[in-house]
């Protein structure tokens, strides 16, 4: 099975030198299949294979190295200072968060496109926010030259990120601290995971309910294999995670939004609070607010192919006269499904569920049809 992810593993040329996380010597030692990603040499799997990891996830508790993405804090001499100063730059609600509380969000350009999408958890006297490993020194950049100088913005290089995934993740995690059973979903709390300090948060990125761990650098292998001890554990590689993430309907950045895609053609305004969506107030807004009073042109859609065939990204999609009306950004294999999926944009009077449409695979028009997200129902704890 094809892990999805080829043109990222693509992007870093393998002669240049690449970024090690903390965890890496145990990836080896597993026997993991090391591959370029965001310019960090990560697992994509281990000898187990793909489709195996997968089901295990779901079925029991996935563990995965996502050290590669980027932590930071941004505080003030008080929250409402931090608040006020980082709603301007994203569209979320901030004020409303209570404290260890989390929320999903997006860094917009001038023009409305999303920069990188981010976890944001209020802390203190500010946040903890995580974004992606590839966007991480443009985000640093994009927040610093947009930040007041009465706010700080802090770079956790000296931290690792574990993620803990599936249905027994809590019971996992529990056995180490009690606490884990009391976090909410989208919330944090600081945990003691084996005599470990670890900030956790429940939430993840495979539909699956689970915790994402912060540690510091020397503490991560400890845990890795602490939390690899107990027998409903096993280590995921970037090939389970990315389809995981796409039975889940979740995005990718790179592939399913960049910076000409808008939080309303990918279907995240959601994110965006009414509070927000009427003031404004945040880089972009005019955008966001203009579509929501004209519509969009295009839509971020789930497809399904029918046959056996995998339709991926950069697969055109053409409307059932052959007329091409978008297409593919995510596409491979679902196992949970048993079958392929894919999602994509198209014109918006075609993004209704059950529309036919075409995919033009190896040269071959192929039927589809548009469904609703996500493809496998999520089960992150409410």
């Amino acid at each position: 099975m094809r892990c999805g992810l080829e043109p990222c593993c693509q992007e870093i040329n393998v002669s240049e030198t690449l970024h090690r996380t903390p965890l890496n010597d145990a990836h080896v030692r597993l026997g993991a299949k090391m591959v370029p990603f965001a310019g960090y040499d990560m697992p994509v799997q281990y000898p187990t294979g793909v489709m195996t990891e997968h089901n295990w996830t779901r079925e029991h508790a996935g563990l995965f190295d996502v050290s590669h993405m980027g932590q930071c804090s941004i505080t003030a001499s008080d929250y409402d200072t931090a608040c006020a100063a980082l709603e301007k730059i994203v569209p979320a609600d901030l004020k409303s968060l209570v404290p260890g509380q989390q929320r999903y969000s997006q860094l917009l350009n001038e023009a409305g496109g999303i920069l990188d999408d981010l976890m944001i958890t209020r802390r203190n006297a500010g946040f903890y926010v995580v974004v992606n490993a590839g966007r991480k020194l443009g985000d640093y950049a994009h927040l610093m030259a947009n930040l007041p100088d009465v706010v700080e913005l802090k770079i956790w290089d000296d931290h690792a990120l574990i993620a803990l995934q599936g249905p027994k993740a809590e019971a996992v995690l529990s056995a180490l601290d009690a606490k884990a059973k009391e976090i909410a979903f989208m919330h944090s709390a600081q945990l003691s995971l084996g005599g470990i300090k670890a900030h956790v948060s429940r939430s993840g990125y495979t539909g699956e309910d689970g915790f994402e761990i912060s540690v510091r650098s020397e503490d991560a292998t400890t845990l890795w294999h602490l939390l690899l001890a107990n027998d409903a554990v096993k280590p995921i590689g970037l090939g389970a995670r990315d389809s995981l993430r796409l039975e889940g309907g979740l995005c990718l950045y790179g592939h399913d939004i960049d910076e000409t895609t808008s939080p309303q053609e990918a279907g995240l305004m959601w994110s965006i609070a009414k509070r927000r969506r009427e003031h404004g107030g945040f880089i972009g807004a005019t955008r966001v607010q203009n579509e929501i009073i004209t519509g969009v042109k295009r839509k971020r859609v789930g497809i399904k192919p029918d046959g056996r065939a995998p339709a991926r990204e950069g697969t055109v999609i053409q409307n059932a006269a052959g007329r091409v009306i978008g297409v593919i950004t995510s596409g491979g294999f679902g196992p949970t499904v048993g079958g392929p999926v894919a999602m994509g944009y198209v014109e918006a009077e075609y993004a209704a569920e059950g529309t036919p449409l075409l995919l033009l695979v190896r040269d071959k028009a192929l039927p589809a049809a548009v469904v609703k997200l996500p493809f496998v129902a999520n089960r992150f704890k409410r």
